[in-house]
Parts: structure tokens; sequence; C-alpha cells
């Protein structure tokens, strides 16, 4: 049946098949991947990053985010059918084999790389950790409930990686802001999680959604205030100005907006709070850029 699917496909419809692996058509994802690796980048520059490197995290994202798409619906293959919001994605439907999903990963991720090599030896070697965890990452829905936290590890891993890129070094007060990143994914993909959590415990598939059971939005709750809690750190061992807590203030209002709308947890309204985490990155970043331009 998908083989007869990938022959009758016109190139149009091949190529949207592919668009809608890599989610190109639903860019939240690299926006989540885009605002921590911009914070680092304009704490690390003091507010004057390099353009280079600049097109470089941009770009980085996108390709890094596109090919964790892939081999997260190759991982999930034999599982997405099941699920009423994945039944029809690019695999499950027939229009993109599995093999094309692995090179798709694997092309990107060898496009990613060829952007860090403009960069130093430093960050050459830490880019090897993002490749790990972005691979790894969609296999562990299989073998433990804490996949988020990994998600958290590779969505962060832009963080050291910027330091790297500016400086040379990854200083203390970064890893601040890598924990926060970290668990600031942990809460947002609980979220996206909680969407799924119904399917999930029919198929087998494992999550922080199901592992926090009823005490989901509890936990959500604390992961976000720990977040802030980090980031005011930072502000103060860096001294920044008021643009900055500003940003955190917005970022606080939003997350508790958030809390609001998962109270009943109602699967729609749980996307919804997902997807409001791209405001709470831009509000975050807003602060940071405010701060160096007042300065």
């Amino acid at each position: 049946m998908q083989s007869q699917a990938h022959q009758t496909l016109t190139l149009k419809e091949k190529l949207t098949a592919y668009v809608q692996l890599m989610r190109m058509d639903k860019p939240i994802g690299t926006y989540l991947v885009m605002w921590p690796a911009l914070w680092a980048l304009w704490i690390a520059a003091e507010g004057v990053p390099n353009l280079k490197l600049l097109f470089i995290f941009i770009a980085g994202a996108f390709l890094t985010r596109s090919a964790g798409c892939a081999i997260n619906d190759f991982a999930d293959r034999k599982v997405d059918g099941h699920v009423k919001r994945t039944q029809h994605r690019p695999i499950p439907s027939g229009r993109v084999s599995p093999k094309e999903a692995v090179l798709l990963f694997a092309g990107f991720m060898i496009l990613a790389f060829v952007l860090v090599l403009f960069t130093n030896w430093q960050t050459i070697l830490l880019s090897f950790g993002a490749v790990a965890l972005t691979a790894v990452y969609p296999f562990m829905k299989r073998y433990t409930h804490l996949p988020q936290i990994v998600l958290g590890a590779a969505f962060a891993w832009a963080v050291p990686m910027a330091f790297s890129a500016v400086t040379g070094t990854v200083p203390w007060y970064a890893w601040l802001l890598y924990g926060a990143t970290l668990l600031w994914t942990i809460a947002y993909d609980t979220l996206y999680a909680m969407v799924d959590r119904d399917d999930d415990l029919k198929i087998g598939v494992k999550s922080t959604a199901i592992l926090f059971g009823n005490a989901d939005k509890l936990v959500v709750s604390i992961l976000k205030i720990l977040t802030l809690t980090l980031l005011v750190g930072l502000g103060l061992h860096l001294q920044l100005s008021v643009w900055y807590y500003l940003g955190l203030v917005g970022a606080a209002i939003l997350f508790i907006r958030q809390q609001y709308q998962v109270r009943n947890r109602e699967r729609e309204l749980c996307f919804s709070a997902f997807l409001n985490n791209h405001y709470v990155g831009l509000l975050v970043f807003a602060g940071i850029l405010a701060h160096y331009l007042s300065t």
C-alpha cells in the first residue's frame, strides 16, 4: 500500500510531504530552538552579535529542528497511525518512506554541521553533543517516562554552543541559561504531551505527562517558577537593567495564562498553551535586547 502511494505521488505532492515531515508548515519548534540561542548570542556578545554567527545559529535552529522532526517520525512510524493527531503524517500515510526520513535527517544534520565549521574548534566539538541528543531523543519515549528531559537538553544545547562560538569558552553563568532553557522545555513539552496522553497510554508511549499524572499542572507550574528563578539569577549576576526584568514579568504573565488554559486538561487548550511559549521566548529576548540597546 505504502509503496504504491510513493509511486503515484506527483512532484508537488512529494515536496508537500517533505515539508510536512520537517514541519516547515509549523515553525513553532524552530522558534523554541531559536530563542535560547538568541538569548545566549546577545548576552555572550554583550548586545552586538556577529552577523555571521547570527545567521549560523538561526539557520542551525531550522536545520536541526527539521532533522529532529524527520528522525522523530521515523522512530514513531509504527505508532503515529494509532494517534488521532498524527495519523495523517507523511510516514503513516505512506507519502514518505522510513528510509527517506532517515536520509533527510542525515542530510539536514550534515548541513547544520557544515555551518558549525565556520565557527571555532570548541563549538565544533560541542556540536557532536547536539547531534547525539537530537538522534537519541525520539527513541527515549520507548524506554523512559522522561523523554522531555532529553528534548530539553537538546534544545538548550544551543546555549553553550553560542557562548563558545562568541568567546571560545562557556562561562559558568551560561549554565544558568542552559538550566532555565532545560526546565522551560520540560514544562512546555509536558503540556504538549498532555494533548496525546490518552493515546500514548493505549499504545505504550511514555512521557512526563503520564509520569506526573494528576500532579501534571503542579509540576509544570514548579518548572516554570524554577525557570524564572534561574533567569532572575542570571540577570542579577550580569547586572542587567530593568528592561530585562520587564521581559521576565511578561513571560511570567504568559505562564500564568497557560496554567489557566490547562486547568481542565482540554486537548485543544493544552496545545494552545504549548504554542504560547513562542511568545515567552520572544519576551525574554525582547528584555535582553532592550537592556543592551539602553546601555
